[in-house]
């Protein structure tokens, strides 16, 4: 058994026991190809559409609007460079809007829309992470071909108001995406109106495998397919289904939404408990976010004097896993650019690590991390004071 206490769950969570034991048999016996007409291809379809429909219900969408993709980095491309390639069609400028502080997806999507004859506006965020809604406005006079806000940072947890930025969308008629990577575990998808146009899932964040995700397409005639060479998914998402792992993403969706509350109880408990401790033994260390909206299971600290990289060894070897923010980018030398779009001095965004819990985290996990984090930072400084001294 690993005395490791995970804390890594915002990266990538466990499989479920009952995600796993679903796509086994589409694995073995349901090997057919789901566009095949023949006994075990209608078999393996079956599967799928009932995936499909699971997905749908968890995020209160119709069937024929989720549309399985390798995961969210692919359904982000999707939903970004998509609608810049549709804009012509749809009467709109070939212009990607996304906040400072988007997953990197998100943001070289929109960076990628330049190659393509396209723009891209990038939105500044206030401290508290949230999209400047003045810049917001301006760049929807110039009616863009989508907006892209992520639901709660992958970073900092921190939420966007999606009620109101999907309102000044629609009344823009702008179509608007959120990357709800991170907030589906915990969050039910609000009520707002009119709903939202775009939305990202990735599997390994909810306890489905690795290499499944989907995107929720409220109109197809948003978006122009990236992929070319077949008629899979009405031709918005060629090529043959990762069966096995669509059933997967069902069955974890499905199950995820019946735990939903008790679940955001439990654990943001826990990240409240967690917070406390780490102040309280390193009282110059910060938490970002404290105070505004946030996911449950994120926490984002920074501890002043420290560099990310000698944290999260330490951390490491004391048997606590955590990052120093999107899986993405670990290992570059820079700090977070979700830190940076936010303010934060850079000599303190250096020393940024992300907890995140998830449904196998306990008190136990809490206790080592809040032992493990100050021995972390007073090693980590004195490696610093010793390279600077």
């Amino acid at each position: 058994m690993s005395t490791t206490a995970y804390l890594d769950h915002a990266a990538s969570t466990p499989v479920r026991p009952e995600a796993r034991d679903a796509m086994l048999p589409l694995l073995g016996e349901l090997h057919g190809n789901p566009s095949s007409a023949h006994a075990p291809g209608r078999a393996a379809r079956t599967a799928l559409e009932r995936a499909r429909r699971e997905v749908a219900a968890a995020v209160d969408a119709e069937p024929a609007q989720v549309f399985f993709t390798s995961g969210g980095t692919e359904a982000d491309n999707l939903a970004v460079l998509g609608a810049v390639l549709g804009a012509g069609r749809n009467g709109t400028a070939p212009i990607a809007v996304v906040g400072a502080s988007e997953h990197k997806a998100v943001l070289a999507s929109a960076h990628a829309a330049t190659r393509f004859g396209g723009g891209e506006i990038v939105l500044p965020v206030d401290a508290g992470g949230a999209v400047d809604v003045t810049a917001l406005r301006t760049a929807l006079a110039r009616r863009p071909a989508v907006v892209s806000v992520m639901w709660a940072n992958n970073e900092t947890g921190i939420l966007a108001d999606l009620a109101s930025i999907t309102l000044a969308c629609a009344e823009a008629g702008v179509p608007f995406h959120t990357d709800a990577v991170q907030a589906l575990r915990y969050l039910e998808v609000p009520a707002t109106v009119p709903p939202i146009d775009l939305l990202t899932i990735s599997g390994h964040k909810l306890g489905a495998p690795k290499g499944i995700g989907a995107l929720v397409v409220r109109s197809r005639a948003l978006l122009e397919p990236l992929l070319h060479g077949g008629s899979q998914q009405h031709g918005l998402r060629p090529g043959t289904e990762n069966v096995a792992g669509a059933v997967a993403l069902g069955v974890a969706m499905r199950l995820a939404t019946a735990e939903r509350a008790d679940e955001a109880r439990r654990v943001g408990a826990l990240r409240d408990a967690l917070e406390r401790r780490l102040l309280a033994a390193v009282p110059d260390a910060q938490v970002i976010g404290a105070g505004v909206p946030r996911v449950p299971h994120i926490s984002a600290v920074v501890a002043p004097g420290t560099e990310t990289s000698a944290l999260l060894m330490h951390l490491d070897r004391l048997g606590v896993a955590a990052s120093g923010g999107s899986a993405c980018t670990t290992g570059s030398p820079e700090p977070s650019h979700v830190l940076q779009a936010m303010g934060l001095p850079r000599a303190l965004a250096l020393g940024f690590v992300r907890f995140s819990l998830g449904r196998e985290s306990t008190e136990g996990d809490i206790t080592r991390a809040a032992a493990a984090y100050p021995e972390a930072v007073a090693r980590a400084r004195r490696t610093e004071g010793a390279l600077h001294g």
